[in-house]
């Protein structure tokens, strides 16, 4: 439906002067004498003023190259164009295309250009929102250049201009001084502007004292600014401060909002004060604010500092009753605060009551984080539910609950787990393999490292260093020499390389089990290919001679360890220290601890249960001996 046409009005930017001269005897005609407006100012050749054709010349030629380019100096292009003008440029127009200019090099080129520009505060504010808007590390410089600049020419800038600097210049003490300077107000809008600055430089306290300088002086701020300025206040636990902000926003008439009132709970829970919390909360309810999650998960908080879980829980009810979604955070402090009051058994509660919020994110969150707290039962137990619940499983829960089951020693049910990863749409990796062997390692269950390495052999993930490293260690923790070193074969025909750990392996396992001599000539092996040894390397073949009493292969070993650039450690020195005493060469034990000293090494409890017996003078063979954790050797003599 087309529009009636006497309803369309045109309306015109020109505005016209008239006087009525005389009316019609019925009213419904008049004349008028009409006073044109004053003519537009215009060039000799009767041309209107300012000259968009020139303006847009003049931008267009300044644009057409950027400071980078090796292009013909664009102010050159300009001043031959200006020159063919019959009338200069006017103020008015090279601040139009300052105006176009948003590169503040470029920018900076043209207001130098210009001598006219100069004088005109005006101009200064153009060039300084030009320089708000650049992301230029110069930007700081190119300011305090125009400011002294300003300065020298005795050009005063209007409030404007202060509004301006105080939005990105950092020097807002300098900013101040240029009110005080140039005989300026500030207004409102200033105030709020200067409260903003200081608060993102993080000085509460010089923020707080412009507030308190805007109330002297009879102004406010909205909603958004006192929340800002609150929560500044809280944050920095400037309590007093932060309550007569909040009670002057109700005294002002500017009603605090759902965000105010969990400002405030959040900062008297962080300072313990949850009565108080827990009254802001309840007058929040009163005024019949909508809760969001922010607001739940604050007071909630607050409860959970408390030490409150009764009625953390309490809340969480109501929170999923009103159809709020908890968050990942809601339930990270709920857990905590049941676990740190013995109350994990609730649980369970928490998760029924929010079953159709339970996605696998917040299971595997739950999974992943009481099998690090070491509730692994609780952990288990949840696994189980998302198990059932969900058809694809979350890969970082599957690997928390694998572990955990590793380490608590549940090795059947971790083998389990595994090979049913597939069925939850979860590709088994190498590194779940490599948790595996390691707990079946650490426990000898060399039948099942042998029945799970064919299976991951046959349907894949293909093995990496760190399986053959794991599985040549394991079996030699077992005694089962052979299969150390067949793996260590595969190993060299495999895709991967030995490297250090894998010599390591293999000799501690040879050297453990009495092959020294294999042990040693695989020491050997190993330099050949490159590969420098280790102080483990060093301190396991040590401790293999000391043990068959070949005292001179050991002293020799440590020796070529020192030429080498390795330097011996405690261990190092604690194996050589037993096994020289364990022989009888008590001046060469005596020298090697101050060697040990020099050093800079702490002497340790074994280290001292080896002089004592040297300053006693006992040697035997039948002594309890330590365990070592890194060669897996013990470092006191044998029975």
């Amino acid at each position: 439906m087309k529009p009636h046409h006497h309803h369309l009005r045109r309306h015109f930017a020109t505005k016209y002067t008239a006087k009525i001269t005389s009316t019609s005897p019925t009213g419904r005609s008049l004349a008028a004498e009409v006073t044109p407006p004053p003519p537009l100012p215009s060039d000799p050749l009767g041309y209107n003023l300012p000259r968009p054709d020139l303006i847009c010349k003049a931008t267009q030629i300044l644009l057409s190259t950027t400071p980078t380019t090796t292009l013909p100096d664009p102010f050159s292009d300009l001043s031959h164009y200006l020159q063919s003008l019959s009338i200069p440029l006017t103020p008015l127009e090279a601040s139009l295309i300052l105006k176009s200019l948003k590169n503040p090099t470029l920018a900076f080129k043209f207001f130098h250009f210009c001598p006219s520009l100069k004088n005109d505060p005006f101009i200064y504010n153009r060039l300084f929102l030009t320089l708000s808007r650049s992301s230029s590390q110069l930007r700081f410089e190119q300011t305090e250049s125009l400011l002294d600049d300003m300065e020298k020419r005795g050009v005063k800038g209007s409030i404007s201009t202060v509004n301006i600097l105080i939005g990105f210049f950092g020097d807002l003490d300098r900013c101040v001084g240029l009110v005080k300077k140039w005989g300026l107000r500030f207004n409102a809008y200033s105030y709020k502007c200067l409260l903003q600055g200081y608060l993102r430089l993080r000085d509460c306290d010089k923020a707080f004292g412009v507030y308190l300088d805007m109330l002297r002086c009879g102004y406010s701020l909205d909603i958004f600014a006192f929340n800002m300025l609150l929560d500044a206040l809280a944050k920095d636990q400037k309590v007093d401060k932060a309550y007569k902000v909040f009670e002057d926003m109700k005294r002002r008439h500017c009603e605090p909002d759902t965000f105010t009132y969990t400002i405030m709970i959040r900062m008297t829970g962080k300072a313990g004060k949850t009565d108080e919390s827990l009254a802001l909360f309840q007058a929040m309810l009163e005024k019949g604010f909508t809760l969001n999650l922010i607001a739940y998960n604050t007071m909630i908080e607050a409860l959970a500092k408390g030490r409150m879980a009764d009625k953390a829980v309490l809340l969480f009810s109501k929170m999923v009753e009103n159809g709020c979604q908890p968050n990942e955070f809601t339930y990270s402090v709920l857990l905590n605060v049941l676990v740190a009051e013995g109350q994990l058994n609730k649980l369970d509660n928490i998760v029924e009551m929010s079953k159709k919020y339970m996605n696998k994110q917040i299971y595997a969150y739950f999974v992943r984080t009481l099998s690090k707290l070491g509730h692994s039962s609780e952990a288990h137990r949840l696994f189980c539910n998302m198990w059932n619940v969900h058809d694809k499983g979350d890969k970082d829960a599957y690997m928390s609950m694998l572990e955990s089951l590793c380490s608590s020693g549940k090795i059947a049910e971790a083998i389990d787990l595994l090979n049913r990863f597939h069925e939850k749409c979860i590709t088994t990796d190498t590194i779940m393999y490599n948790t595996v062997f390691t707990a079946l390692g650490r426990l000898k269950q060399v039948s099942h490292i042998h029945d799970l390495y064919e299976k991951m052999k046959q349907d894949g993930p293909p093995p990496d260093i760190f399986t053959y490293n794991i599985l040549i260690s394991s079996y030699g923790r077992a005694g089962r020499v052979d299969s150390a070193v067949k793996i260590f074969e595969e190993l060299e025909n495999s895709n991967c390389q030995p490297d250090v750990i894998s010599y390591n392996s293999l000799i501690n396992c040879l050297g453990k089990n009495g092959d020294v001599d294999e042990a040693h000539m695989r020491f050997k092996e190993m330099q050949e290919k490159g590969l420098n040894p280790d102080v483990v390397t060093y301190s396991t073949l040590i401790e293999c001679f000391g043990k068959t009493d070949k005292v001179e292969m050991a002293c020799s070993l440590f020796d070529e360890m020192i030429a080498e650039g390795c330097s011996p450690n405690l261990v190092t020195y604690n194996i050589l220290l037993d096994c020289l005493e364990r022989s009888g060469r008590t001046a060469e034990a005596v020298d090697l601890y101050a060697k040990l000293k020099q050093q800079g090494l702490t002497p340790d409890s074994i280290t001292y249960a080896v002089l004592e017996r040297l300053q006693s003078g006992r040697h035997g063979k039948l002594r309890v001996r330590r365990q070592n954790p890194i060669t897996g050797w013990v470092v006191s003599p044998l029975q």
